[in-house]
């Protein structure tokens, strides 16, 4: 019997079974899986086999790649300047008030060093758009908000404060690999992001050309995009030995560009993503909850608690001062503030990189990633359902959906031609 082909049997079945049920429930489906990762692993039943636990830091990495590639497919720059300030604001202050708690809560409740509580911080800064974009898609669809283009704000500002935790974390890593805080260390984080976006937007362009002139199926165009994403992100350690480099902000970026110069294309491709993304999903969560081990989860249970709530509440801050001016009013405020909430995409992807580069905080890092999960997708995702009618104003002009005819709020026909 083939163990592997036995185990990726038992992830999807046992998989979509819990998450199907915790979705019936209106709990983030993502939980049941990560649920179904902790039952199938090492530390209870010990069914998957040891050849995908080997492999499974690969696959978040590809798994990290799709969700940057996504975001910057859905990140339309003429929003961000329709928003202006508030937007640029809410990509990365947020996400520095949350990593300023961390190091400020670390060491109190978790007895972390100041520079490992920054890379606690760095993981917990990521809101997630698995839970936060289908829903500000909704809210679009209803009207909600739409008038102070509220969910593009989030949605946007949420796709951002993910690359920027990102980086943040990345940097946080070699610092405790002992290379220390340097001014070159400094001075390699915002080099990194221009090489990082000039290289991404660059070969956007030349993409966008090469689709223009030449007919590709939508499947090719996707593989092609994806070659790119996974070079980017492959040569990042080679070309940073001469020049600071994200190769996940070249992905975004990519993204970002296709979108900014094909939008037709790039919606297309978008959809067929997310079609891709519900297996990368699973896979992703489940393997997070079979790397969790139970009693390090128990015995850190309560300080990594008391550190994401605190986080939090920095963050909230941070979303306040960020929309200090921008014209929403308070409840609009507030409901901003809870759709940063949710943690899942992002923690699952990194949170398991410190224990896999052998780094003392490594457990305390993943521990706290999962409880983060557990703690704030189901916070966020049922404050934002519980509010939304009671603090956003729905535009005059919008039918509900129930109402409109369904054929209008179906995507368009792909063009065969594009």
């Amino acid at each position: 019997m083939n163990n592997m082909l036995m185990s990726l049997a038992l992830m999807f079945l046992i998989g979509f079974c819990i998450s199907g049920i915790f979705k019936k429930l209106h709990i983030p489906s993502l939980l049941g899986l990560i649920i179904t990762g902790i039952i199938l692993g090492p530390q209870v039943t010990n069914l998957l086999d040891p050849k995908i636990l080997s492999i499974s830091s690969e696959l978040r990495e590809i798994a990290l790649i799709v969700i940057l590639f996504r975001a910057g497919l859905n990140l339309d720059l003429s929003d961000m300047k329709k928003i202006g300030r508030p937007a640029i604001f809410l990509c990365f202050v947020p996400a520095t008030f949350e990593i300023i708690g961390a190091v400020v809560l670390g060491p109190m409740c978790l007895g972390l060093s100041r520079v490992d509580s920054a890379i606690v911080g760095a993981m917990l800064a990521a809101a997630s758009p698995a839970i936060i974009v289908p829903k500000m898609l909704w809210l679009m669809e209803e009207g909600y908000g739409t008038d102070k283009h509220i969910p593009q704000l989030i949605m946007a500002g949420a796709s951002a404060d993910d690359i920027y935790a990102i980086v943040m974390f990345t940097a946080f890593i070699g610092m405790s690999k002992g290379e220390g805080i340097s001014a070159w260390t400094i001075i390699s984080i915002p080099i990194s992001i221009v090489t990082g976006l000039g290289v991404g937007i660059v070969f956007g362009i030349i993409m966008s050309q090469i689709f223009k002139m030449i007919h590709f199926r939508d499947t090719i165009k996707i593989l092609l995009l994806f070659g790119l994403s996974f070079l980017f992100v492959g040569c990042e350690s080679f070309i940073s030995k001469y020049v600071p480099f994200s190769g996940l902000l070249a992905v975004m970026a990519l993204g970002g560009t296709i979108l900014n110069r094909r939008a037709t294309i790039a919606n297309r491709i978008s959809g067929k993503i997310a079609k891709i993304w519900v297996g990368a999903e699973l896979l992703l969560f489940i393997m997070l909850g079979s790397a969790v081990d139970i009693k390090a989860l128990l015995s850190a249970g309560l300080g990594s608690v008391l550190l994401i709530l605190g986080a939090l509440l920095f963050r909230s801050i941070g979303v306040v001062v960020s929309l200090l001016g921008s014209g929403l009013t308070f409840k609009e405020i507030l409901y901003c503030d809870v759709a940063y909430f949710p943690k899942a995409t992002v923690q699952a992807a990194v949170g398991a990189i410190p224990l896999a580069q052998g780094l003392a905080c490594g457990m305390m890092v993943l521990t706290t990633a999962v409880l983060s999960i557990l703690i704030t997708a189901p916070l966020g995702a049922i404050l934002m359902d519980v509010t939304v009618k009671k603090w956003l104003t729905r535009s005059k002009n919008t039918q509900p959906v129930s109402s409109r005819n369904p054929g209008l709020h179906l995507p368009p026909e792909p063009d065969k031609r594009s």
